[in-house]
């Protein structure tokens, strides 16, 4: 089971610097959160799911469905009840509140869906290198890149512990939401101490290696930027302004929209 986001690929959005990537995630996140209204953050998943095409990461975008199915639907129906409106449309429910919980549901989509994208074509040691050239210490990088690398790893061993209790005959899917939840509660302990051993082992690792050591270092990879890069950073640092823009001159807000 396949369980890293990265797809291998020679794709024009593979072959981008890591660093306009990130800054391009960034102007989306800001983009989607300076309007009300839902028309801009479906446009920002439209175009996050052209770059899930070009990339060829469709396989990426779906191991992350539930979670981004989950997180929508809880964000489009908590928000659409919690809002009020100025034009009523069933019962307490106004026609604001609804697009209003649109909105919200889709700003969530298309800042995962983009950010699915960037580590689809971003490998990981190449996502390190454009923190640390951004000015992030190397030890804050080596962190995050370390912590993106062990997640699909502790899911892999959770989904092997539960694979291995359910030959010994435990039924986790038995009972309702509560009980299956419980079911689970048992597994935690192996998955935290499979967690800790290989921490362990991997500080283990890094000290025999002699990180930290020395203060300046020297990486193998090595990064240049190129005219499409610039043309990257132009177009994220534009959708930057713009998203000040539309959040200062109001021109993304509800009319009629209460909360």
């Amino acid at each position: 089971m396949k369980l890293y986001l990265y797809v291998d690929g020679d794709s024009v959005l593979h072959r981008l610097d890591p660093r306009p990537k990130l800054l391009s995630v960034i102007a989306v996140i800001l983009l989607a959160v300076s309007a009300e209204h839902p028309a801009l953050p479906a446009a920002l998943q439209a175009l996050a799911l052209l770059g899930i095409a070009v990339a060829g990461a469709w396989s990426s975008l779906r191991r992350v469905r539930a979670l981004l199915v989950v997180i929508t639907g809880f964000s489009v129906l908590v928000w659409t009840l919690l809002s009020r409106g100025a034009t009523p449309l069933v019962g307490f429910v106004a026609l604001e509140s609804v697009l209003f919980g649109l909105s919200t549901g889709l700003k969530l989509s298309a800042t995962i869906t983009a950010s699915v994208v960037w580590l689809a074509t971003t490998r990981n040691e190449e996502i390190a290198a454009g923190l640390i050239r951004m000015g992030v210490p190397y030890r804050m990088a080596f962190a995050f890149s370390a912590a993106l690398r062990m997640v699909p790893t502790f899911v892999g061993a959770g989904a092997t512990i539960i694979e291995a209790q359910r030959a010994r005959g435990l039924d986790v899917e038995r009972g309702g939401p509560v009980r299956r939840m419980r079911n689970y509660l048992p597994m935690m302990v192996p998955v935290f101490a499979a967690a800790l051993r290989s921490a362990h082992q991997m500080a283990m690792a890094l000290e025999a290696k002699g990180f930290g050591a020395q203060p300046k270092r020297t990486y193998l990879l090595q990064l240049r930027m190129h005219g499409a890069d610039w043309l990257a950073v132009g177009l994220a640092a534009a959708a930057a302004a713009a998203s000040v823009w539309i959040a200062a001159g109001g021109y993304g807000r509800l009319p009629g929209l209460y909360r």
